[in-house]
């Protein structure tokens, strides 16, 4: 396996051409789903046709520093989902978006923040990062709470795309937290 970033628990990896069963396993559990879709699976040929060529592209386009990473336990090896860490498409490479999906049977085990920290921490020290943003729903908690404890600030409140708005919770609007190299230096 070809190693991205470890952390205690954690390996994360580039994904690969072979990795399609992965990502379309993990997009068809409606709770994984819940705040993306209102939990409509993607559909496999999907996953296949656009999203995972769309993330190998992205690791040409970005020197395979930023992009989408594979996630899966150091113990036992077992995909827990990925994490993302990468700028907009036409945005400055200095502001990239945290994120993460992962597996139900990864929840609540402290893999979101853990992954999450180490992540800033390369941002910041090896790939020249100056900000850090993620986004999510207002309703979603579990996410909200993982941006807090990474310190993150909540910088403003956002619309929901047009394709959520059949999302629960949707008229709540979204959240945009971020972090600078400044402030989580401090940290």
């Amino acid at each position: 396996m070809d190693t991205y970033l470890e952390t205690e628990r954690l390996a994360l990896r580039r994904f690969t051409a072979d990795d399609a069963d992965l990502l379309i396993e993990l997009d068809s559990d409606p709770a994984v789903m819940r705040y993306l879709t209102g939990g409509t699976p993607t559909a496999p040929e999907f996953v296949r046709e656009r999203v995972l060529p769309k993330i190998l592209a992205g690791y040409e386009t970005w020197g395979g520093d930023l992009g989408l990473f594979a996630a899966h336990e150091k113990d036992g090896g077992a995909f827990i989902g990925w994490f993302i860490l990468r700028p907009e498409p036409e945005g400055p490479l200095d502001e990239v978006e945290l994120g993460y999906r992962l597996r139900q049977a990864a929840w609540d085990r402290g893999y979101a923040t853990e992954g999450s920290r180490a992540l800033l921490g390369k941002a910041f020290t090896e790939l020249g990062v100056r900000m850090v943003w993620a986004e999510t729903m207002s309703v979603n908690h579990g996410s909200r709470n993982i941006m807090e404890k990474l310190e993150m600030t909540l910088a403003e409140t956002i619309p929901v795309p047009s394709d959520m708005e059949m999302v629960q919770g949707s008229e709540h609007g979204g959240v945009r937290y971020e972090i600078t190299k400044e402030q989580w230096e401090q940290e």
